[in-house]
């Protein structure tokens, strides 16, 4: 499933609206649409987890231009960090597709709404 919805990213990233994305896949307009909005509205945060995973993967990662929508931007970098997983643990791993590899690090929650993090600090109980 990772692979299909990374699919529609990329799609989408290359200007496809939702209707065109949910026809090539063969998938609802409406799933499509949510996938959509959820991985925009978390973009920048994707952009820049992805890119630091890239940076800490490859001794030598390449730069990442902008490409002009935080949607394209997000994307590239989950791509970059595939492809530096990819190279750094050789042709095993590079079976795997960086869709998957992101489902991995986040743990399956690639699309789930930013959940505010909560401080804990053991020295104040309440």
């Amino acid at each position: 499933m990772a692979v299909v919805v990374g699919a529609g990213l990329v799609l989408a990233a290359a200007g496809w609206g939702h209707r065109r994305v949910a026809s090539r896949l063969g998938r609802p307009e409406a799933t499509v649409r949510g996938w959509l909005r959820r991985f925009v509205g978390s973009a920048e945060r994707i952009r820049v987890a992805f890119t630091v995973l890239a940076g800490a993967v490859d001794p030598d990662p390449l730069g990442l231009a902008p490409v002009g929508s935080p949607l394209g931007d997000a994307v590239n970098a989950v791509l970059a960090a595939g492809a530096a997983v990819a190279a750094r643990w050789g042709p095993g791993v590079g079976a795997v597709s960086p869709w998957e590899v992101a489902c991995a690090v986040t743990g399956g929650r690639l699309l789930a709404p930013d959940v505010p993090q909560v401080s804990i600090n053991t020295s104040r109980p309440w």
